[in-house]
C-alpha cells in the first residue's frame, strides 16, 4: 500500500499548493499557488523540505486525517492553528513545530476564528503529478493537486516518503507576528489616472472590510466607493497578483492567487509582493487599510522579507523533551480522589 494521509473530514477547502505555476499566463493559465507563501515555506522548512515543495493549504476550517504510512513527519504553519493528535487521549502540537506520527494515528487541524489559512507540510512532500511544472491545484480548470479539486472524505493524499527518519523535532521558539493590524503596502497604478483624486485619497485613508464574496480568485472589499473619472471599462490587459481592480460599483476587488490573467477594469493599485502573504491571512469580516509606497521601496521590502524569513529559520531549536509530555491527558486524569486529611 502506498503511503498517504487518509481524509476522514476534508475541511471547507483543503487543496495541494506549492509556490505556483510560473510562466504560463501568456496562454491564460493562472499562477495559483499558496495564498500565504511565507507560511507554506515555513512549514516546509520545519520538516526539512525545499521551500517550493507542495503542502496542504487549509482554508477557514481544518481537516482530519488518519496516518496511512509507517512514520510521517509533519508541521503546521499559520497563526491561530494547531494540531490535535489522538482520540480520547489527545495531545496538542502548536503551529510552528514538527512532529513524528505513526500508522493509524489520527490528526485534526483546529483553527480559531482569526485564522484564514494555514499549511500542513510533510517531510518528503506530497506525491502528486506536476502539471506545467507545478503541483498547485487550480479548481476552476481541474488541474494540479489531487485530481484538480479540493480534498474529499476518504481521499488518500499520497506521500513521497513511507518512513520518515528518526531525528530531533524542530520548533520556532516564538511564532511569527501575523501582522493583522498593519496597513497593506501598495504601489499606485497602473491605471491610477482613471480615478479621481478623491478616490486615491479614499483608498489610502479609509478602512475596507473583506466581503463574504471572497475566494482564492479575488477578495471583494466593502467600503466607500472609489470613483472613476475616465470610465470603468478599459481594453483588457495583463493582471498581476495583488492588483486592485475597481468595477463600475466603485467597490474594489483585490486579485489573489487564482486570478484571471487579463481583465478589463482599471486597476487603482497593486499590493507589494511581501504583503500578499498578509492578505492571504485575512478572512471575511476582517478590515484592511492601505498605504502607498514607491516601486523602489517595494523592492527593498521584498529583500527585507527574505532576510526576515532566513533569520526566522535560523532560530529553529530542538523540541525539549518536556514538551513531549501529554499534558491534556495528565490534566484530565483524576490523580487524587477525595480529600486527604492529617493532624498537626
Amino acid at each position: 500500500m502506498n503511503p498517504g494521509l487518509k481524509v476522514l473530514a476534508p475541511g471547507i477547502h483543503t487543496t495541494v499548493q506549492d509556490l505556483g505555476r510560473i510562466g504560463y499566463q501568456d496562454i491564460g493559465v493562472p499562477v495559483s499557488g499558496a495564498l500565504d507563501g511565507f507560511s507554506l515555506r515555513l512549514a516546509n522548512a520545519l520538516v526539512g523540505n525545499r521551500p517550493e515543495m507542495p503542502a496542504l493549504e487549509i482554508l477557514l476550517s481544518g481537516p482530519t486525517f488518519e496516518v496511512a504510512a509507517d512514520a510521517v513527519r509533519l508541521a503546521l504553519a499559520g497563526a491561530g492553528a494547531r494540531l490535535v493528535i489522538g482520540g480520547e487521549k489527545q495531545r496538542v502540537v502548536a503551529a510552528g513545530q514538527s512532529v513524528l506520527l505513526s500508522r493509524g494515528e489520527v490528526l485534526q487541524i483546529v483553527v480559531d476564528r482569526q485564522c484564514a489559512c494555514c499549511y500542513l507540510a510533510v517531510e518528503g512532500g506530497i506525491a502528486v503529478p506536476l502539471v506545467l511544472g507545478s503541483a498547485s491545484t487550480y479548481v476552476r480548470a481541474a488541474i494540479g493537486g489531487l485530481e484538480g479539486r479540493a480534498l474529499r472524505r476518504d481521499d488518500i493524499v499520497p506521500l513521497a516518503v513511507a518512513r520518515a527518519p528518526e531525528r530531533v523535532e524542530l520548533r520556532l521558539p516564538r511564532p511569527p507576528h501575523a501582522m493583522r493590524d498593519l496597513p497593506i503596502r501598495v504601489i499606485l497604478g497602473p491605471q491610477q489616472d482613471y480615478f479621481t483624486e478623491e478616490a486615491i485619497a479614499t483608498l489610502l485613508g479609509a478602512e475596507f472590510s473583506v466581503s463574504k464574496s471572497t475566494d482564492r480568485m479575488g477578495m471583494r472589499l466593502e467600503g466607500p466607493p472609489l470613483r472613476h473619472r475616465r470610465g470603468w471599462d478599459i481594453i483588457s490587459d495583463a493582471i498581476a497578483t495583488g492588483a486592485i481592480q475597481v468595477p463600475g460599483s466603485g467597490q474594489p476587488i483585490l486579485l489573489l492567487a487564482d486570478h484571471q490573467t487579463t481583465g478589463g477594469y482599471p486597476k487603482i493599485a497593486t499590493v507589494a509582493s511581501p504583503d500578499l502573504a498578509v492578505i492571504g491571512r485575512r478572512r471575511p469580516g476582517d478590515t484592511l487599510r492601505f498605504v502607498a509606497v514607491t516601486v523602489e521601496e517595494a523592492e527593498e521590502l521584498c529583500r527585507e522579507a527574505e532576510r526576515r524569513f532566513a533569520e526566522l529559520v535560523a532560530t529553529f531549536e530542538p523540541v525539549p523533551e518536556s514538551n513531549r509530555i501529554d499534558l491534556l491527558s495528565l490534566y484530565g486524569d483524576n490523580l487524587i480522589s477525595g480529600v486527604v486529611t492529617g493532624s498537626q
